[in-house]
């Protein structure tokens, strides 16, 4: 639990920055529009609430469906283990996060308006569902992202410990992390692009009943292959330094810990 959410902590903080623009850049209004480089920490609040928890509770699970599956089952099930345990966390740890990732999102695109306004205001006109609007589509964006991430992560862990004779230092688990996450997310970006419209569109809409295919296909239909990998540059950047700390500091915390 302290491992896991010391490591959200640090990584959505100092990577804020890098998620706004991101963000920015898949709203349909369009970069300027949704505040351009003002307001950069703007829906800081809703991170920093929601990071310890989100973390914490995406690694309880995790590492414990990871001990439970591993019990006496084959070597080769391994990865599969791994991806059913980074799935089963990320479902549990979306209970927390889609909140957050609601009032964060629609802050940065209205740097003019608080965290605060934005959650009263999305609880008055939405109520508690406004809050888990795009619940499914964040869902259907990290599990594929963990079933690439986590095995891919463990995999390179395994490789290097086995080349050098003994396990990885928490640095090492770091330069695995980036690489893994760098590619899931490059690989998982349209998913994050409908997560995005979903979040951010207006109450009633049809966007904002939550089907992340019909997103998927107005997103096609309007703005191409373009629009459906909007952000990426800045996605797989924000990743790639994320993973590099966030599973870098999970490991060095856990170790010290232990």
């Amino acid at each position: 639990l302290k491992a896991g959410g010391v490591a959200g902590v640090c990584v959505d903080l100092i990577l804020f920055p890098l998620d706004t623009i991101k963000t920015r850049l898949q709203s349909s209004q369009g970069f300027r529009k949704a505040g351009g480089f003002r307001g950069i920490y703007a829906g800081v609040p809703s991170t920093a609430i929601g990071s310890f928890p989100n973390a914490a509770a995406f690694f309880i699970t995790y590492e414990n469906a990871k001990s439970v599956l591993q019990h006496d089952s084959a070597s080769y099930l391994t990865p599969a283990t791994h991806m059913v345990a980074a799935s089963l966390g990320e479902v549990v740890a979306c209970l927390i996060r889609v909140p957050s990732e609601v009032v964060k999102q629609r802050a940065q695109v209205s740097p003019s308006s608080s965290t605060l306004r934005i959650l009263s205001h999305t609880l008055y006109h939405e109520g508690i569902q406004g809050l888990y609007r795009g619940y499914k589509s964040t869902v259907l964006r990290e599990i594929p992202f963990s079933l690439v991430q986590f095995p891919l992560w463990e995999s390179l862990k395994d490789l290097w410990s086995w080349k050098q004779g003994h396990v990885v230092d928490s640095w090492q688990s770091a330069v695995c992390g980036a690489f893994a996450g760098g590619f899931a997310a490059a690989v998982t970006t349209p998913l994050d692009v409908a997560k995005t419209r979903i979040m951010l569109a207006k109450a009633g809409s049809s966007t904002a009943s939550g089907n992340v295919l019909a997103a998927l296909g107005d997103i096609w239909r309007t703005q191409g292959l373009s629009g459906l990998f909007a952000g990426v540059v800045p996605r797989m950047a924000a990743i790639s330094l994320g993973g590099f700390i966030f599973l870098g500091t999970y490991e060095k915390t856990r170790q010290l810990l232990l």
